[in-house]
């Protein structure tokens, strides 16, 4: 008999094969798209703001989003696996050292700015492909011969020879 953790481990496996989420983490700005249903009519409404909090529970995963709207915080938090969820982009990285992000709440203005984490992407995006060697593209190499002055005539002196007194 399979238990509750197998199940909810399928049902991830099998929403992840359909739909990508991003890895993202508190402090983090996303953009989740969330399905509207008005009447028969259905669109995606946009929710932007900062990730402060993550809940990671295999199908009851769920993350919290905070925005400021009309100068009012608003926060919501959203299914990571949910029917609603049309699409999650991460629009930038934050740099944080909490994973609950709640002392925002308090927070307004310039205190409430999270600094940017830079990312080094080495070697993971870069496609190189080795060049060719053809005659085509290899410079041709000039040779300029070096004229070489005697050393007797490369600098005359005016002075006059010392002699020594013996």
């Amino acid at each position: 008999m399979k238990t509750i953790e197998e199940i909810n481990l399928h049902n991830v496996k099998k929403i992840l094969a359909e739909k990508k989420i991003p890895e993202f983490y508190p402090g983090d700005v996303v953009k989740v798209g969330v399905r509207i249903t008005e009447g028969k009519k259905e669109r995606i409404q946009y929710f932007e703001g900062v990730c402060i909090a993550k809940k990671s529970r295999d199908l009851n995963s769920s993350f919290t989003v905070r925005k400021i709207s009309f100068g009012e915080g608003v926060e919501r938090t959203f299914p990571l696996y949910g029917t609603l969820i049309d699409s999650i982009k991460v629009i930038r990285s934050g740099k944080v050292r909490r994973a609950k992000l709640y002392y925002l709440r308090d927070r307004t203005g310039k205190s409430a700015r999270i600094a940017e984490k830079i990312r080094k992407k080495i070697g993971i995006d870069v496609d190189v492909k080795p060049e060719a060697v053809t005659e085509e593209n290899v410079a041709p190499v000039v040779e300029t011969p070096k004229e070489e002055a005697p050393a007797a005539e490369a600098a005359p002196t005016t002075e006059a020879p010392k002699e020594e007194q013996k």
